[in-house]
This record gives C-alpha cells, structure tokens and sequence, in this order.
C-alpha cells in the first residue's frame, strides 16, 4: 500500500473549548489559543504547501459553542497572516452532504477539526462522502488534515470515546469504537497529563496490542508525514504505549467489573522534535536548545534509527 502523500497533525489540545469548561470560562480566558500561535498552529502552515497563503477550512462539529471557536481560529490564523480563513459549521449529517461545503473541502489547502466530543465527529461524517473526499486527498495530495483534543482522538481508525481516568484499568470502563480513519496502528488520547489519562491508554493498548497508544499532553503534537514518521512539535510531552510486547494479560479472562493486570509494556516519552517511525517502532531523541520564549532549534541527533 502507497504511503499518504498528505501530512496529517494531531494535537493534545488547551482547553475543551466546549466540552468540559463554560463558555464564561472561555471569554475570561481570551488567550487560550496562544499556544497555536506560538508554536503548533505556525507549524501546520509552515508544512501546507502555500504556506501563509493556504485557504484554511475550520470543521468546528465537535464543539457546543462553534461559532466562539470558529471566531478564535480566524483570529489566530490571521495573527500569522492567514487570511484565507473559513468555517464550517457542520451540525448534522444533512449538513455534510451540502455540496457547497463538499467543494470547499475539495479546493482547501489545510483543513482542521476542532475540539469538543470526538463521537460528534464520527456519528455525524461517518461514511459520508465528505469524509471520502478527505481521505482521497489526504492519501494522493499534498494535503494537511489537523485536529485538536477531539478532532486529534478522532484521526485514528479506533478511537477512545468514554472512560473515567480514576477507573480506566477496570474491565468495562473504557469504550473504544471507529474513529474517522485517516491513520491506523494507533489509538489517541489527549488532554493526556493534565487529566492523568494513562489508565486509558493502557487499557485501549492492553485490549488491542497491535496498535500504538498516543497520549498527547496540552501544548503537544505530533507531525505524521508518509503515514508512519511522527515527529513532535509544541512545548508538551507525548507518551506512547506499545503493546506488541505484552507477555501476558487477564483482560479476557476477568469480568465486567474487576481489575486488569497487564505484564511487559513499553512505554515512550517524547518531546519537542523527537521523532518516532511507526513501522520500524523505533524512536529518535533530539536535543532541542531554547533560544527565546516560545522559540526551540534543534540539535544533533542524539540516536538514529537503526
């Protein structure tokens, strides 16, 4: 199978921005977007092809207060001068289906899902031809697909969309269905240590080992080029789970309910331009110098891939 000619970013999220927190609490904090700003969002221009002049389509169907979300997106693109900047406020599957919106996604340079409740996202493109349309152009264009918080937990082919962090290693308490599917191999969780997600991770890892588990912190992304080199970019650390060594586990033996034990995960913590090559599973760690706020070059390898 021919590796995605397009790039896709996937990126553990600040704040909800609908799901979790008020919208008062959103207006008192008029500066939650500024990690884009400063770091990640420059990085998804930077890789689109037209650079600043990209015509950028903002999917805001995860959220309850889209059009505040949508607001900040144009503020924040323009503040990188990103003018061409759109919206799409897509609240049912009729709404996928309008060719006005099938066009602009099909001439779009860069196209990203906001946050909110990744299971809007699947319930509402699931098997729609707008959803085909991203996939064929993110696999033969060089196209950027970007998600935050529950539009990077929806990029995945499986996709966590319930769970308690305090009860994740108890049998039952995670849910796990299809995600959108531009990647497979991986499950992703965000909001990743800010909400001590690790009990998720292991549990979606434990029950599925073939797949590598991506816990994305705030302020932390990963740029996935091919389909398999992932690199890390903003200021957060990422961790990743692989279950492709797991010696044993009781999760099919134990019922609903009871604790799970799981013997012989490896675990990996990556950082700001740390790459990792999901087909070979195997990490580079690089050195990175901070040389003012916000701004980090990179150093020599410390290892290369093998």
């Amino acid at each position: 199978m021919n590796s995605p000619k397009g790039k896709l970013v996937i990126i553990g999220g600040a704040v909800d921005m609908g799901s979790n927190v008020s919208v008062l609490e959103h207006i008192m904090q008029p500066h939650y977007i500024k990690f884009f700003e400063k770091g990640i969002l420059r990085r998804i221009i930077n890789e689109s092809a037209k650079k600043e002049g990209s015509s950028v389509e903002v999917i805001t169907t995860a959220s309850q207060i889209p059009e505040l979300v949508g607001n900040e997106y144009i503020k924040a693109f323009n503040q990188l001068n990103v003018t061409h900047v759109n919206i799409l406020h897509i609240k049912s599957r009729e709404d996928a289906a309008n060719p006005e919106y099938l066009d602009r996604i099909s001439r779009a340079d860069v196209v990203m899902f906001s946050g909110g409740d990744q299971l809007r996202l699947t319930a509402i493109f699931g098997g729609t031809q707008f959803l085909q349309i991203l996939k064929k152009r993110y696999n033969q264009e060089n196209f950027v697909i970007a998600g935050t918080s529950a539009g990077a937990a929806a990029a995945s082919t499986h996709m966590i969309y319930r769970g308690q962090s305090n009860e994740a290693l108890i049998k039952g308490e995670v849910q796990i269905t299809a995600g959108l599917g531009f990647i497979d191999s991986v499950i992703v969780d965000t909001h990743f240590v800010q909400r001590g997600r690790i009990g998720r991770l292991l549990y979606a890892v434990a029950t599925n080992p073939g797949i590598l588990g991506i816990g994305l912190g705030e302020d932390a992304g990963l740029l996935i080029t091919e389909g398999c080199m992932m690199e890390a970019i903003g200021s957060g650390l990422i961790m990743l789970v692989d279950g492709t060594n797991i010696v044993e586990t009781n999760v099919y033996d134990v019922e609903i309910g009871d604790p799970v034990s799981i013997e012989n995960l490896k675990v990996h913590v990556m950082s700001i331009f740390d790459k990792y090559d999901l087909d070979q599973h195997k990490m580079i760690i690089k050195k990175a110098v901070k040389v003012e706020e916000g701004v980090f070059i990179t150093a020599q390898d410390s290892n290369d891939l093998q």
